[in-house]
């Protein structure tokens, strides 16, 4: 429990004192919850974010008698958030839940909509099971009061039985149907036990399918009925992101918006996620099973849903057939390179509507497409409900599910919205991996995540945004459609001379120079040096992996072990492997899972590189994305404002990965490390020397205060100053 004149926030700080960076931060956001304002919240990696976000969020909400959300989309970051609500609650018990979705707790392995049958048959089954026993004892009663004389009693007892033999026929009929055994368990029996093991400490959703498994209960559905009005809930990104589940989830927790306080984790995601949310998508195979749905029915409609889905499913095929050319081998795309991930065929025109929005008007011949996309989606209503019913009533073992609608809510969307602004219109094509054969997707993108999370925003009480790296700040704002937020960055608060932050100043890694054989040495010259005068393991990022294999290569004569982190392995196992040695060099792409959420404490990293500027590849899709960001945001950048697409939407987001992958190495007060950019365009000299390629400027301020300057041939010595300094080195140090 906090002091007596401490802030009340500290009740829910476990810790036995902050850091002077949380304790300011907890005293902002508590300002700002109270008023009412969201917080963008910049903290450095290892600096404590999460427990200067919640303790005062918790405080504010309990006195205003609301609830915390805190979310994240890093695996590791929701195991952290366990560990510490469990700390917070050990110090002040509160009721706090972790929830995942339907599929990860399911004992039986069905889909959302089979769920919901069972869900509803279980719970008709289990009214009327009770109202039969409520009238048997009900007739009872009477027929002891009319064996007495009381002939009033055995009157009612006569309608007493007409409506118990009307239930017994209802019940017979339910007893016929679908029902989840498991759910039915958790109505009839007292599950007092269950909620008192699940408030008594901080349960994951593994720990309460362990719990359901053993007692032959639905663990989903009583995390669910026991969620209303607790203090902390810690989910994933989709329950808020997708506003259908965001309106559930909210049910659940028995809160309007307005009385829910959001925390988002690695919040430089959210622009990502916010996009996916959005995204629409129908695969040929979804249409060929809607117009197959379509030859069993004998609605009129049929005829129109059958007009516009088979004129869509053409325009689809014709699309991605033309981009393959006459032999298969087009200009962007061969159909032999084809295979099992999605390949983008992009249609989109600068001055029409979409290439296969004009494949399909052509395609389309009837008395007019919405009339008939109405058609469609009135007969995909109609039929879904007669799923569900047939379902309901036992008449099928699986929920069917309606591939007409399905297919005609994503025609009409895409009819009246591929041409709206931020919106990305294309196609894709993928191998099927048992027939071998391509089939087609037809996709719209959006590009502006604003457009997801305005709305987010907008409805809560208050959000805190948190990140190791979300500044430029007004972009995020920008991006995200947050009105005059709080904001606040607190850089690391660890002894600097127990760090270096070298900007190496090599050959820049341009694609017109990458393979220069010049270049290449010089570069693996010097990360030579760092695995050579490093006192332990090294950790090197590259803008693909096929530059981390390059660079392992050529350091194949280095004197330590040698990690490359591939595509389609396990980084996980890679990284405990990596971390359990002590002289080893880890070779993995920026854009892989390993560069944040992860994290490399003490000696697991000694010293960590960014080589090159990891810029994305600038697809299509990219490109759309950099159009749409500047023509919505091209006169909000003072700074560059003629490149505002480019700033907002590869520039910050590149830079923000590269400070993330900076962030693996210094997490304690005690740590210590090098940090490396390998790459001129990092120094303070590009500023002047290349201009528009340097990417200095596009760090924060104090960031590059620290940066220093140094020729590659420098390197070795700087580091081997920095280490022996540290007494680091086990034994005599390297020679130069």
């Amino acid at each position: 429990m906090a002091a007596s004149n401490s802030p009340d926030y500290m009740e829910f700080f476990p810790k036995a004192s902050p850091y002077d960076n949380q304790r300011e931060a907890m005293d902002g956001i508590r300002d700002a919850l109270d008023s009412g304002r969201d917080v963008l919240f910049e903290g450095a990696c290892g600096t404590g974010k999460t427990l200067a976000a919640l303790a005062p969020a918790l405080s504010h909400a309990r006195e205003t008698n609301k609830t915390v959300v805190i979310t994240t989309n890093v695996h590791q970051q929701m195991r952290q958030f366990v560990r510490e609500a469990r700390e917070i609650h050990d110090a002040e018990p509160l009721r706090a839940v972790v929830f995942k979705g339907k599929g990860s707790m399911c004992h039986i392995d069905v889909d959302y909509e089979e769920c919901q049958v069972l869900r509803d048959n279980t719970h008709e089954l289990v009214d009327a099971e009770r109202d039969k026993q409520q009238l048997e004892e009900r007739q009872q009663a009477l027929l002891e009061e009319s064996q007495d004389g009381d002939s009033e009693a055995a009157e009612a007892r006569e309608a007493v039985l007409d409506e118990l033999e009307s239930v017994e026929d209802e019940l017979e009929d339910l007893q016929e149907g679908n029902v989840c055994e498991r759910y039915y368990e958790n109505l009839v029996g007292d599950n007092d036990d269950f909620y008192e093991w699940l408030y008594d400490g901080v349960r994951t959703p593994e720990d309460i399918y362990e719990y359901a498994e053993e007692a032959g209960l639905c663990g989903y559905e009583l995390l669910k009925d026991g969620i209303e009005g607790v203090d902390l809930a810690v989910c994933n990104y989709h329950h808020l992101l997708d506003p259908g589940i965001r309106a559930q989830f909210f049910r659940w927790l028995g809160r309007d918006p307005e009385d829910v306080v959001v925390v988002f984790d690695e919040a430089h995601n959210v622009e990502d996620a916010a996009r996916d949310h959005a995204t629409r998508t129908l695969t040929e195979n979804t249409l060929d099973s809607a117009l197959s749905e379509l030859e069993e029915v004998t609605d009129d409609r049929g005829a129109a849903a059958e007009r516009v889905l088979s004129a869509f499913r053409d325009a689809l095929v014709e699309t991605y057939e033309g981009a393959f050319g006459p032999g298969g081998d087009g200009p962007a795309l061969a159909r032999s390179e084809v295979d099992g991930n999605w390949t983008d065929v992009p249609v989109a025109n600068e001055d029409k509507r979409d290439d296969l929005t004009l494949e399909f008007l052509q395609q389309y011949t009837g008395p007019g497409i919405r009339e008939d996309v109405d058609d469609a989606l009135a007969l995909g209503e109609y039929l879904d409900e007669e799923y569900d019913e047939a379902y309901r009533n036992g008449e099928t073992t699986t929920r069917r599910e309606c591939f007409v609608l399905e297919a005609a809510e994503f025609v009409e969307s895409y009819v009246e919205d591929s041409g709206e602004l931020g919106q990305y219109p294309t196609a894709a094509v993928r191998r099927d991996e048992g027939t071998n054969d391509v089939y087609g997707r037809a996709e719209l993108y959006t590009c502006i995540p604003r457009d997801v999370t305005t709305d987010l925003f907008d409805a809560v009480h208050a959000s805190v945004l948190m990140s190791a790296t979300l500044r430029p700040f007004d972009v995020t704002a920008d991006v995200l459609g947050l009105e005059d937020p709080e904001t606040m960055a607190f850089g690391l608060q660890f002894p600097e001379e127990r760090r270096r932050t070298f900007a190496v100043d090599t050959e820049p890694l341009f694609s017109s120079n990458r393979d220069d054989p010049d270049t290449q040495e010089e570069v693996a010259g010097a990360l030579r040096d760092a695995v050579n005068f490093t006192p332990g393991n090294c950790l090197f990022f590259f803008p693909s992996y096929a530059e981390a294999e390059r660079y392992h290569d050529l350091l194949g004569d280095v004197d330590a072990a040698r990690y490359l982190d591939q595509p389609g392995t396990s980084a996980e196992e890679l990284r405990q492997t990596f971390t359990d040695d002590r002289n080893g060099v880890l070779f993995t792409s920026l854009w892989g899972t390993l560069a944040e959420g992860v994290s490399f404490d003490g000696d697991d990293a000694r010293t960590v590189a960014v080589v090159g500027v990891p810029y994305p590849h600038l697809d299509a899709r990219a490109e759309a994305v950099q159009d749409a960001y500047g023509r919505v945001f091209g006169d909000r950048d003072d700074r560059r404002n003629e490149d505002a697409g480019w700033r907002y939407a590869v520039e910050i987001p590149t830079v923000r990965k590269t400070r993330q992958a900076m962030g693996r190495v210094i997490r304690s007060p005690d740590d210590f490390g090098v940090r490396m950019l390998v790459d001129r365009r990092y120094t303070k000299e590009s500023r002047t020397a290349m201009r528009k390629y340097s990417v200095n400027p596009a760090f924060p301020a104090e960031e590059r205060r620290e940066l220093v300057d140094i020729d590659p041939e420098k390197l070795r010595v700087s580091m081997l100053n920095f280490y022996t300094d540290l007494d680091a080195y086990d034994g005599q140090p390297p020679r130069p």
